[in-house]
């Protein structure tokens, strides 16, 4: 019985000398066992390097294992456990019983047991309790000498709760966390391990479970054998980074002298040269200079260790994936050759995998993958969540599409359709009969077409196929209330859709296809889910739990569950992170995201018991893991021994950006080591050099080969440079390849590709918009503002997804409906605007927008409590907006002579023609909220006014470009029509807008109501454009003094016109003209075809930022040809003078005085 150091620094040759002493022992004969231990992590590559270096006489002599696969051994010989062992996830729901349970007895835990995430902090607690071998009742005793109460209340709950999960979890079951404090008394029993030798490797420190077996193991077997990675005399410049092996190495003597354990002399490796350094001196330099002080300088420029800074994650990944396939080629590397690790795995993981994919690169990432994104895990959550989430639409259509319903892909867009269309939600509208709501479009008068009445029937049918399981699950859960009879209902729910064979299917296709880790990952869930469920029933079966408690603690448990995958080949790059990283036959080591904060990490967690706590129960003689302090020195080590893994090559790189475009900065190791090799290129791809040599490394692979290619192009087109010769023989033999012919030719059209169009043929634009032109003001001005867009919208009739939703449009039009209605119903009754006050218009407001909301398409206003609140809203601000029309006919002599004023065949005017210059009309239609007339002095004036559901601004500006013509093409229609049989006897008064809103009023305290009336005139005063006559002006506000407190007017003292929205008759005339000329101008480009993406930009203003054909135009200024329409913003004086000077440049073509 002995024990025997084997000393050596990284890259020394500890794990050869540990398998040269395997085979010498299998040589010399006897069958006294042979074992090496080591983590678990390390189990399979220890396996195979002795395969490789022993041969096939090793399989029966030596037994490679880790303690917990030394505990199973030993178990299987003399007994030990007679229960099954609980997973972390089953712990992880077993805590979350507990934690509620127990939360009424809690000190401080009481709020925090409901913070997401704490559940699992609290079972690392008892899990570290346990591997420090902390006991309940040496918790208890330690408490009682604890002075700090915070801590004292902390140690209070935990023990609360580790004597409760004792409890529950021993009724039927056994801590996996256990077995290594059970297997210390068992060794004792144990006859395999008498006699025999042991080799403990890749191990730095040891929980003090593993010491009390490696104590036993003293004692039972002749020798045991620990590998250390550290100096021999401790006197080294670096010493510092083996401060942690030091450790272990003092409470090893320490334990082997206190059981009188003779101590053999130990082995140096590190006197004699480095067994994976032998080819690489600098390497060699980097392992004996990385942390040392004093250090040396590498006086010669390194071949085997490079730098590469990128510009983001991707490049950097791309470069990594070109080195390898380089190395693979050029130099007989094989991919198990080559390991790629980080400090951030999850950081690089989807990267990886996409690129190395498209590189075609074997490879393997090594880790234990979450199960929450499988699509079994995804159905049990969705279905679940169908009844805890009232039927949501998001919920129903993520168990749909999860694959495992009986409905196929197009009819669950179907489904999908209807759904959003008609605003379906809740259990009440999706278990209703039949749904009748027609969304097709097409329903008049109450009729709806046979077409319509079959969509809607295949509609319901597959409502009713999605029904069905789940009305059974709904049932069966509403008879059982606890958690084993809801496992059950669950299980039962998953057999009648067929879950078993469905994943019996996926997994038989996976492995058809290639995809063996997905064929292996799906082959494990089923049996993972049952686990979980039996686990749960175990634990706490008839606990009672509705639904949501239910779903709450299963997902709990699945978060925890985490899956092992097994490689699928041998020769594959091994991805992973760097504490996993195995010292075997890497010959390339591929460093990652070597950035400040994550090579070292940074990230140092005190968890429930501080470092402070942690000092306390130290000095109380309670060992626990070690402190954040201890935590970085064990870091700065893990850094140490991945950056000397390497056996010929070292490959740092680190991206200067994150995926956001957030700056990273390099870690201090890259500065390090360009200090140690002064002559080393820092190579970088943030400053691109073309030319034949670069462009050389880029060939690779197909995919990203011709990705580059493309790429090459791209900017010769762009006049970024000249392509290199290379990528036109590049092309030569891609467009020669069956494969790729089809692809090249469709490269080239992609990279002439522009998305600016600008004509269609006259004849197509004819089709498209009738022989003879006929639309809406609206419609027009909607070409104005961008040609294609009106093209998508009325050329192309494309149309948006119907959503039940309530836009700005749809409470414009509800509102218009609104007032319209009230103002005939005045008309009606004979009701004097004079006469109209708050009373009348409540009562004829509310009812109006009652009746309206259980109309015909307002049943959105009564289908959620939000859309009850909007309705009312919408009476206040209906209610505000008619009274307000009321004080304005009181002010003023204008009286309203039409509502809702059309412009059409059988309208209320004719629609408006005008003569194009080819002797062709457009007809033009539209709509008026409201005129208004008043007759002075033997003339007639008019007053449009058009109502506006948002703040919309009248200016001279956007009439001069066309934006904004609807009012006066309606009131020259007007004035027209009116003037037929008197000529000029009807003049133009005002065109106005008038917001319907219900304002808050800031203003001070104590207002009066008069003056709070006052102040939303002036805040609802309408805006627009009025006749400068003063007299005309009174007549719209009559009581107005100074300023006008209900249009955009003042008056002087003098009776003369002050600062106001006015033109002159002879203004009105010209405004029209030019007007007129716009319509004439933009209609004959229409009709020319013109379609060119040619959106205007005012200021901050475009029509983009609320179209909804942007991804069909996929305007970008960036792309050639994509420009925006500039426009200025105009003053009043600017338009004036720019219009009279367009109408005399007019006068002065057609030969007028």
């Amino acid at each position: 019985m002995s024990l025997r150091f084997i000393y050596g620094r990284a890259g020394s040759g500890k794990s050869q000398f540990c398998i040269e002493s395997i085979n010498t022992r299998i040589e010399k004969g006897g069958d006294k066992p042979l074992i090496l231990i080591v983590p678990e992590q390390f189990s399979f590559q220890s396996e195979k390097n002795i395969l490789d270096l022993i041969g096939e006489k090793s399989i029966n002599r030596v037994k490679v294992i880790s303690f917990k696969r030394l505990a199973y051994r030993i178990f299987d010989e003399v007994g030990g456990i007679a229960r099954e062992h609980m997973n972390s996830s089953g712990k992880s729901m077993l805590f979350y019983h507990i934690m509620n349970t127990l939360k009424s007895e809690f000190r401080v835990f009481a709020l925090s047991a409901r913070q997401k995430g704490f559940v699992n902090t609290i079972a690392d607690t008892v899990s570290e309790f346990k591997k420090y071998e902390l006991t309940t009742e040496v918790l208890r005793d330690t408490i009682d000498e604890i002075e700090d109460e915070e801590l004292k209340n902390k140690l209070h709950d935990l023990s609360l709760i580790y004597d409760e999960f004792n409890r529950l979890l021993y009724k039927n079951y056994i801590d996996p966390d256990d077995d290594l404090t059970i297997l210390k008394d068992k060794i004792k029993q144990s006859t395999v391990l008498q006699g025999a030798e042991i080799w403990l490797d890749e191990f730095s420190s040891f929980i003090p479970q593993q010491y009390g077996i490696i104590e036993e193991l003293l004692k039972k077997c002749s020798r045991v054998n620990i590998t250390l990675t550290m100096d021999y005399d401790n006197a080294s410049k670096d010493n510092d980074i083996f401060s942690v092996t030091q450790n272990t190495e003092k409470r090893l003597l320490k334990l082997a002298e206190n059981n009188n354990i003779s101590i053999e002399k130990p082995i140096n490796l590190n006197g004699r040269p480095f067994y994976r350094f032998k080819n690489s001196p600098e390497l060699s330099f980097l392992e004996k200079n990385l942390y040392s002080f004093p250090y040396e300088i590498y006086k010669k420029g390194p071949d085997k260790i490079e730098i590469f800074k990128t510009s983001n994650l991707y490049t950097e990944v791309e470069k990594i994936a070109r080195n390898i396939i380089e190395f693979v080629r050029e130099d007989n590397v094989r991919f198990s050759d080559i390991a790629v690790v980080t400090g951030d795995l999850g950081s690089y993981e989807k990267t990886v995998s996409v690129i190395f994919k498209e590189y075609r690169i074997p490879f393997f990432i090594d880790r234990n993958k979450d199960i929450e994104d499988n699509t079994l895990i995804i159905l049990i959550k969705s279905i679940i969540d169908i009844f805890v989430k009232n039927w949501s639409y998001e919920t129903v259509f993520r168990y749909l599409k999860t694959g495992f319903a009986d409905i196929e892909p197009d009819e669950i867009d179907i489904l999908e359709n209807y759904v959003l269309a008609a605003g379906i939600k809740g259990k009440k509208k999706w278990t209703e009969e039949e749904w009748t709501y027609n969304v097709y479009g097409d329903a008049l008068e109450g009729d709806i077409s046979e077409e319509s009445k079959e969509k809607l029937s295949k509609v319901n049918e597959i409502k009713n196929r999605f029904l069905r399981p789940i009305l059974n699950f709904r049932e069966r859960v509403l008879r059982r209330n606890n958690v084993a009879e809801i496992c059950r209902a669950l299980f039962e729910f998953l057999y009648d859709i067929n879950v078993p064979e469905a994943v019996e299917k996926m997994v038989n296709e996976f492995r058809e296809s290639g995809r063996q880790i997905l064929a292996n990952e799906y082959s494990q869930i089923w049996n993972i889910i049952i686990e979980l469920m039996d686990q749960l029933v175990e634990v706490m079966g008839n606990e009672k739990v509705n639904l949501e408690q239910f779903s709450r603690i299963l997902f709990i448990g699945i978060k925890e569950h985490k899956m092992g995958l097994i490689p699928s080949s041998l020769d594959q790059v091994l991805v992973g992170s760097i504490d996993r990283l195995k010292s075997h036959a890497i010959k390339i080591l591929y460093i990652i995201g070597v950035n400040d904060g994550v090579f070292p990490s940074a990230a140092m967690e005190e968890g429930i018991l501080s470092d402070r706590d942690r000092e306390i129960l130290n000095s109380k003689g309670v060992e626990l893991a070690k402190d954040t302090k201890t935590q970085a020195m064990e870091q700065r080590f893990l850094v140490y021994t991945a950056i000397t893994n390497s056996k010929e090559y070292l490959f740092l790189s680190y991206p200067i950006a994150d995926y956001e475009g957030k700056t990273l900065r390099p870690s201090l190791i890259v500065n390090r080591v360009k200090t140690l090799f002064p002559k080393i290129v820092e190579k970088s791809d943030v400053i691109k050099i073309e030319n034949d040599e670069e462009s050389m490394k880029l060939i690779s692979a197909t995919v990203p080969t011709f990705n580059e290619m493309i790429s090459s192009f791209r900017k010769e087109i762009d006049g970024e440079g000249e392509v290199s010769s290379i990528w036109h023989d590049v092309y030569r033999w891609y467009s020669k390849s069956d494969e790729w012919t089809g692809k090249c030719n469709n490269m080239f059209k992609a990279i002439s590709y522009t998305n600016q169009v600008d004509y269609i043929s006259e004849e197509k634009a004819l089709k498209l918009y009738g022989g003879s032109l006929k639309m809406s003001v609206s419609r027009l001005e909607k070409y104005i503002e961008c040609p294609f867009s009106y093209y998508v919208q009325y050329g192309l009739n494309i149309k948006d997804r119907k959503i039940f939703s309530l836009t700005p449009p749809d409470l414009g039009s509800f509102m218009h409906k609104v007032i319209d209605r009230f103002c005939e119903t005045i008309k009606e009754e004979n009701i004097d605007w004079n006469e109209v006050n708050d009373h009348i218009c409540e009562e004829k407001i509310y009812k109006i927008v009652d009746q309206e909301i259980e109309g015909r398409g307002g049943s959105i206003l009564n289908s959620s409590p939000r859309y009850s609140y909007i309705a009312l809203r919408l009476k206040r601000i209906l209610k505000r907006t008619v009274r307000i029309v009321a004080e304005q006919f009181k002010r003023g002599s204008f009286k309203p002579v039409g509502y809702e004023v059309s412009f059409e065949n059988g309208g209320s005017y004719p629609p408006i023609t005008v003569g194009l210059n080819d002797g062709s009309e457009v007809v033009l239609t539209g709509r008026i909220d409201r005129i208004d007339m008043m007759e002075k002095d033997g003339s007639t004036y008019i007053r449009i006014v058009d109502y506006k559901s948002g703040n919309k601004i009248f200016k001279l500006s956007d009439v001069y470009y066309g934006f904004d013509i609807q009012l006066l093409l309606y009131l020259n229609a007007i004035l027209e029509n009116e003037n037929l049989d008197e000529e000029d006897k009807v003049l133009p008064g005002a065109i106005l807008y008038f917001t319907m809103d219900d304002p808050i009023i800031k203003g001070k305290n104590n207002l009066t109501d008069e003056q709070i009336r006052e102040e939303i005139m002036k805040s609802l005063k309408m805006k627009g454009l009025l006749l400068s006559d003063p007299d005309v002006i009174k007549e719209m506000d009559r009581e107005m003094e100074g300023s006008s407190i209900i249009i955009p007017a003042s008056i002087k003292k003098d009776g003369t016109l002050g600062r106001s929205s006015a033109a002159t008759k002879e203004q009105f005339d010209i405004l029209i003209e030019h007007v007129r000329n716009l319509v004439v101008k933009n209609c004959e480009n229409l009709l020319m075809g013109d379609i060119r993406i040619k959106p205007y930009k005012k200021g901050k203003e475009k029509p983009c930022d609320y179209c909804m054909y942007s991804s069909i135009c996929r305007f970008d200024t960036m792309f050639d040809g994509n420009n925006y329409r500039y426009v200025k913003e105009k003053s009043d004086e600017e338009v004036w003078k720019l219009i009279e000077r367009e109408m005399s440049e007019e006068g002065d073509e057609r030969g007028e005085d």
